[in-house]
């Protein structure tokens, strides 16, 4: 019968891998909802979640036996949290517990809408992580210019954007689709926040257009106060990324993952946009995008061998970075002044596989030899590569300086876990046989001639003196005679 049993181990393990979630951190995901009547709102939703691998729990906040943890572990890797109508989120889900998740490298995707008020719960945590909400609980983003004419005709509450471009240069967008122009996305009865500026680890996914401004609709008064934010101010969508790389997105809008949203139709009123016909909302494609963001099935790096030695004269002189034989690999010392190739394999995980890591145009990875400060920061280049890999080096010369130095690659940006390694070794001074001979210093000939001709004028001295006879004298002549 023991083959029966490794049978049985065996197809277990096939149906494990098979319904493993593309997510590299796991596949066990919550959705708070208040209203579990309001789950079948988010079917089409749930159904492409579902199709990725994740095993979805639907809990509401009243239940007071959920817990995020147990036994002191998570017991969820994911948390989709629904706008609750009450005024707040029960006692598992306040801002030290979600913060804690945070740091237990969970992830998390938060949704507001104006239609229900904010709980102080999620207000407060948003303040923690310097994500500023408007102070009255109801407020909506509203644009008399980029609204949806077929929805939102007269209160303009339907916000109709094109994908989101890229944040910077040298940052990568995941969230701009296959790159038509032609595409939107529909944003209803949206809460806008704003971000804080001394956050390094916030980023926006989505800013509001220019002519957008945060309006409390209870308010009918015919003159109001200032608004709370306008225009690139305010964020529809944000992202934040501990330093344990957990994530943390900020959806203003929780109508647009409704099946009304996710394939609706609209007419935008903007002329660069607007079609003779109604379009469907690339509202679908930006939730799939998201969520896989938010739950690490893109833009996770791996790093794989990190290595270094004495370069050899052909990667001097050819700048193959190729380890030699002979080579000893990741030495603990060096000797000052000596050529060193340093090399490190980075992976990009991509939904269900790991493949070659590239930086966007107008970024590169850098190395830094450092010393309390840097005494080098240099490019590195790809060497070589693996189907899952990309494996990048660089050959440099150590500074004249002995002491404990660091190999470090810190390679840091938006919606991209963080990369730091770091490699100690020690630079020592030149031994007394690894010094130059003097003939082969031209600084030292003269000296060398010096020495030699001083050598050289005594030996002729010598020679002379010892040839040369004394003159004879008269008194031993009259002693002869």
């Amino acid at each position: 019968m023991r083959w029966l049993f490794y049978l049985t181990v065996l197809f277990s393990s096939f149906l494990l891998e098979t319904s493993q979630a593309v997510s590299i951190g796991g596949n066990r995901l919550l959705v708070i909802l208040e209203e579990l009547g309001e789950k079948s709102k988010y079917s089409k939703l749930w159904e492409d979640l579902s199709d990725r691998g994740y095993q979805l729990s639907f809990e509401s906040p009243r239940n007071e036996k959920l817990s995020l943890f147990r036994h002191g572990e998570r017991a969820f890797d994911h948390v989709i949290l629904l706008p609750p109508k009450s005024k707040g989120l029960g006692p598992s889900f306040t801002p030290v517990n979600l913060l804690n998740f945070l740091n237990s490298d969970g992830n998390i995707l938060l949704t507001l809408s104006s239609s229900s008020p904010t709980p102080s719960a999620i207000s407060s945590l948003l303040l923690e992580l310097d994500i500023h909400l408007p102070p009255e609980r109801t407020s909506q983003v509203i644009d008399h210019f980029h609204y949806d004419e077929l929805s939102a005709s007269d209160k303009h509450d339907v916000l109709v954007l094109p994908r989101p471009s890229t944040l910077r240069k040298d940052v990568k967008n995941f969230f701009n689709g296959k790159g038509l122009e032609d595409e939107v996305i529909a944003f209803p009865r949206t809460v806008g926040h704003v971000l804080g500026n001394d956050s390094p680890l916030l980023a926006p996914i989505i800013r509001a257009p220019d002519t957008a401004y945060i309006y409390n609709p209870r308010d009918d008064a015919e003159t109001t106060e200032e608004p709370f934010a306008t225009g690139q101010q305010i964020s529809l969508v944000s992202a934040l990324q501990a330093r344990n790389s957990a994530r943390f997105v900020v959806l203003g809008s929780a109508e647009m993952l409704e099946d009304t949203w996710l394939e609706g139709q609209v007419r935008s009123s903007i002329d660069k946009v607007k079609t003779a016909k109604e379009q469907s909302t690339a509202n679908r494609a930006f939730a799939k995008e998201l969520t896989a963001w938010a739950f690490k099935e893109v833009g996770v790096l791996k790093v794989g061998r990190v290595a270094h030695h004495a370069a050899t004269s052909d990667e001097k002189t050819s700048g193959n970075d190729t380890l030699l034989a002979g080579a000893e690999l990741s030495p603990n010392i060096y000797r000052v002044k000596s050529d060193v190739t340093f090399s490190i394999e980075l992976s990009e995980y991509k939904y269900d596989h790991f493949e070659p890591f590239i930086p966007p145009p107008g970024d590169s990875v850098q190395l830094e030899f450092t010393m309390l400060s840097p005494y080098h920061r240099l490019n590195l280049k790809p060497a070589a590569s693996t189907p899952n890999s990309t494996i990048y080096s660089t050959t440099f010369t150590l500074p004249d300086q002995h002491g404990i130095f660091t190999f470090r690659v810190n390679y840091k940006r938006p919606f991209l876990t963080w990369v730091d390694e770091k490699r100690t070794v020690t630079v020592r001074h030149f031994a007394h046989d690894e010094w130059p001979r003097s003939w082969r210093i031209s600084g030292a000939w003269v000296w060398i001639a010096g020495i030699w001709s001083t050598v050289a004028a005594w030996l002729i001295f010598v020679a002379v003196w010892l040839w040369s006879a004394p003159p004879k004298t008269a008194a031993n002549t009259k002693k002869m005679q």
